[in-house]
């Protein structure tokens, strides 16, 4: 007997005006420190160093 499981729903999201540009202020600032981590991840691996999750969350809130 087989078992599904619902793995995803769908939402429409009509933000006001003023929820859609703090929407997208936030979104750009997580954009910034993802991109901020993921440089900080590649200039280290051109070094042939590791860094963990914990040193790139260091690192972000220093």
């Amino acid at each position: 007997m087989a078992t599904y499981v619902k793995r995803a729903y769908r939402y429409r999201f009509h933000p006001t005006p003023e929820q859609a540009a703090e929407l997208a202020r936030t979104f750009g600032c997580v954009r910034k420190v993802y991109n901020m981590a993921l440089a900080a991840r590649t200039e280290a691996w051109a070094r042939q160093e590791r860094v963990t999750c914990n040193q790139t969350s260091a690192m972000l809130t220093a």
